[in-house]
C-alpha cells in the first residue's frame, strides 16, 4: 500500500541538500530502472538534480525493498566505463531516507563541468548523450553534442583558422578605428607598431598552426573586423540586433533599431560601439574625479552595462541559434546570446571565475578597456545595480535552442508601492518577517512568483538556506508552492492578494522584471491582462476558419496561430477558445514545436509549465511559406 504523497523538499532538507535544479521520481520496484541512466546523463549535462528511488510519478512513496542491493547495482554501473562515461558522485551523494515507514534512496547528481561534458551512456557520445528540458530527458542532437565537445576543447571556439578567408574579408576602416581606440587606451603599447597582419596575430585574429603549418584569419578576427556578408558566409547563424522601446504607445514597436540592414558594417566592433552609445544615451553621469583629478568618464552603472554587453559578445556560441539580441526599455536592459553557461549559476554569482568561450575576442575587447580577464564582470554588474538600489541582475538559461539571457531591471530593490501593498496584506504580522523573507515576498509581488534560483541571485544565500526560507514562508501561509524541482516556484497563497495583483496588472506590466521574454513588456498591456472578455473582431476573423473546420492541414493551423499571436501574447486556453480546439492537444501538437522552431516564443521561457504561460509570434506571419496562398481566405 502506498504511503501518502510527500513533499520532496522535506527529504532534501533532512539531507541538507539544496532544492536541486531538477527532481525526478522513480519507482524502482524491479531494481534500478534503465531510464535512471538517461536521467543521470541528462542531469549531469544540464544543471544537476536529485533522483528519488521508491517514489511514484505522482509523488506517492512506495519505497524500495532492498536498498543495499540497489546501491551496489548503482555503483557497479556508474563506475563501468563501458556503460557510463564518467562517475561524478562520491559517497555523500547517495543516501537512504525513511519516510512514513518506507525507505527511499536519494541520488544527488552534480552538474558536470565544462571539461567533463558530455556525460554519455555506452561508447558513443553522439548517440548516448542526454539533456533535460521541461518535458524530461531527451537524447541530444549531434549538433548539441559537438558543441559540448567544442566547449571542452583547449582550443577556444574563436581560435579556429578559417580556410578560404583572408585580409580582403576584413573591413579595414573598422581595424583602423580599433587601432585608434587601442592607442587611446594604451598609448605606448608595443603591439601598436605592428602592421595590420602583425596586430591581428598579437590579438588572436590571425594565427599559424605549428603542427600543420596552416596560417590564416581566425573566427575571432572575422567576427571583430569582418564584412558582415563574409561573417555570414563563415557562420550562417550570425546575427546582431539592438532593439529599443522607450514609448508607451502600443502602436510604436521600436523607438530605435540597429541590425544588419546594409547601411553599416555589422561586425562586432562596430556593433559594440554603436550599441554602447545607445545604451548609455540617457544615463546621468555624476561629477566624480579619478585618482589623477580628471573627471571620470563613466559611473558604476555605465561600467555594469558595458560589462553586460561585452560578456554577451565574448561568451556567445556563434554557431548557435538566435544571434545576439540587446534590448533597452525604460525600466530594464536585456542581453541574450546563443550558447550555454560554461560554469554553474552558483559559480557565476560567486565571481572570480573566468571561463570564456571566445578568448581572442576577450583579448580584443580588453585591449581597448572594455573587458577584463579576472572574472569580475558579474561582480561589476551587481555592484553597479546595487549602487542605485535596483533589483539584482538576473541570469537565465534556455535549452532547445541554447541561449543565455541577462536581465538588468531598473526597479527599486524594495519599491515603496510594493512594500505598502505587503503591509496592507499582512497587517501587523508583516513586522515578524525577516529581511530575507521580505525580499522574497517583494520578489513574488513584483515578478509574479519567486523561486530558489532567483533568490540566490538576490541574496547570495546557499541554496539549501533559500529552500528553508521559502518553505518557512509556505509554513506561515504567506506563499504557496507550485511545481517541483527546477520548476518549483512560490506565489502568494492569500486569495485577497491574488485579487489585488489582478487589479494592479498595469503596474506589473510596466516592469520587465516581471519574467520571461520582455520585448513587448510596455505599452501593450494585453501581454499581462487581456482587455477583452469577448475577443476582438480581428482575432475572431483570424480564427474563423479554425472554428469552422474541425480539421485543418497542420501548416494552416500553424499560420492561424502565428497570425493570432502577432504583436500580442495569448495563452493556450485563449488560443484554444478562439480556435475551438482542446488546449492540451493544441500545445502538444503545435505550440511546443513552434517554440522549438522559434516561430513562437514564451512569455516565461524559464518556467514553461506555468499555468498562465503565453505565446507571441517570433516571426512575421508574412514570412510563413503558405501566407501568400492564405491571406485572402479569412
Amino acid at each position: 500500500m502506498h504511503s501518502a504523497s510527500l513533499n520532496p523538499f522535506d527529504i532534501l532538507l533532512r539531507l541538507n541538500w539544496d532544492e536541486g535544479d531538477d527532481l525526478e521520481f522513480k519507482s524502482a520496484k524491479g531494481g534500478l530502472p534503465l531510464s535512471l541512466w538517461e536521467t543521470y546523463s541528462a542531469m549531469a549535462n544540464t544543471r544537476g538534480g536529485v533522483i528519488l528511488l521508491g517514489v511514484e510519478d505522482d509523488g506517492r512513496v512506495s519505497g524500495v525493498a532492498d536498498a543495499k542491493k540497489l546501491k551496489k547495482s548503482f555503483w557497479d554501473t556508474v563506475n563501468n566505463r563501458g556503460k557510463v562515461s564518467l562517475n561524478l558522485l562520491n559517497d555523500s551523494d547517495l543516501a537512504e531516507v525513511m519516510h512514513d515507514g518506507s525507505l527511499i534512496v536519494a541520488i544527488r547528481v552534480p552538474q558536470a563541468g565544462r571539461y567533463q561534458k558530455p556525460v554519455f551512456l555506452g561508447q558513443n557520445p553522439l548517440t548516448g548523450s542526454y539533456r533535460r528540458n521541461y518535458e524530461g530527458d531527451y537524447r541530444c542532437t549531434e549538433q548539441e553534442v559537438r558543441r559540448m565537445l567544442s566547449d571542452r576543447s583547449e582550443q577556444p571556439a574563436d581560435g579556429r583558422i578559417l580556410e578560404h578567408f583572408g585580409m580582403t574579408d576584413l573591413d579595414l576602416p573598422s581595424l583602423q578605428q580599433y587601432r585608434q581606440r587601442f592607442a587611446s587606451h594604451k598609448t605606448t603599447h608595443p603591439w601598436l607598431s605592428e602592421d595590420n597582419t602583425g596586430l591581428l596575430s598579437k590579438l588572436g585574429g590571425w594565427r599559424r598552426d605549428r603542427a600543420s603549418g596552416q596560417e590564416g584569419l581566425t573566427v575571432a578576427g572575422l567576427l571583430m573586423f569582418g564584412h558582415d556578408e563574409a561573417i555570414r558566409d563563415a557562420l550562417p547563424g550570425y546575427h546582431v540586433d539592438y532593439r529599443e522601446k522607450l514609448s508607451d504607445d502600443p502602436a510604436v514597436r521600436w523607438t530605435d533599431r540597429l541590425t544588419a540592414d546594409g547601411t553599416w558594417c555589422a561586425n562586432l566592433f562596430q556593433f559594440y560601439w554603436k550599441t554602447i552609445q545607445r545604451l548609455n544615451a540617457d544615463l546621468k553621469l555624476p561629477f566624480q574625479l579619478d585618482g589623477d583629478l580628471f573627471r571620470k568618464g563613466e559611473s558604476e552603472v555605465h561600467e555594469a552595462i558595458r560589462e553586460a554587453l561585452v560578456n554577451t559578445l565574448i561568451h556567445a556560441d556563434y554557431q548557435g541559434q538566435g544571434g545576439i539580441v540587446v534590448e533597452k526599455f525604460s525600466d530594464a536592459f536585456q542581453f541574450a546570446n546563443p550558447g550555454t553557461l560554461l560554469v554553474s549559476v552558483d559559480q557565476l554569482l560567486l565571481g572570480n571565475v573566468s571561463e570564456c568561450r571566445n578568448k581572442s575576442l576577450q583579448t580584443m575587447f580588453m585591449m581597448i578597456g572594455a573587458a577584463e580577464k579576472a572574472g569580475s564582470g558579474v561582480d561589476k554588474m551587481r555592484k553597479g545595480w546595487a549602487s542605485q538600489h535596483w533589483r539584482s541582475p538576473m541570469v537565465r538559461e534556455q535549452v532547445q535552442p541554447d541561449r543565455v539571457e541577462w536581465h538588468l531591471p531598473r526597479i527599486s530593490l524594495i519599491p515603496d508601492d510594493s512594500l505598502a501593498r505587503l503591509q496592507d496584506l499582512f497587517g501587523d504580522g508583516f513586522r515578524k518577517f525577516s529581511k530575507e523573507e521580505i525580499q522574497a515576498l517583494v520578489t513574488a509581488d513584483i515578478e509574479g512568483d519567486v523561486d530558489n534560483a532567483r533568490m540566490r541571485q538576490i541574496c547570495l544565500l546557499h541554496a539549501a538556506d533559500v529552500t528553508r526560507l521559502l518553505q518557512s514562508l509556505v509554513a506561515k501561509g504567506a506563499l504557496e508552492q507550485v511545481g517541483q524541482g527546477r520548476w518549483s516556484r512560490y506565489r502568494f497563497a492569500n486569495v485577497g492578494h491574488s485579487e489585488h495583483k489582478g487589479n494592479h496588472s498595469e503596474h506589473k506590466g510596466n516592469h520587465s522584471e516581471h519574467k520571461g521574454n520582455h520585448s513587448e513588456h510596455k505599452g501593450n498591456h494585453s501581454e499581462h491582462k487581456p482587455t477583452y472578455s469577448e475577443y476582438s473582431a480581428e482575432l475572431l476573423a483570424i480564427a474563423a476558419k479554425a472554428r469552422k473546420h474541425e480539421r485543418l492541414p497542420p501548416e494552416e493551423t500553424e499560420l492561424i496561430i502565428l497570425q493570432l499571436c502577432q504583436e500580442r501574447w495569448l495563452t493556450r486556453n485563449q488560443l484554444a477558445d478562439l480556435m475551438k480546439r482542446n488546449p492540451d492537444g493544441l500545445r502538444a501538437r503545435f505550440l511546443t514545436a513552434m517554440v522549438a522552431h522559434q516561430r513562437l516564443r514564451l512569455r516565461y521561457p524559464d518556467k514553461p509549465n506555468r499555468a498562465d504561460q503565453a505565446y507571441t509570434a517570433n516571426v512575421q506571419a508574412e514570412e510563413y511559406p503558405i501566407f501568400s496562398n492564405q491571406k485572402g481566405e479569412r
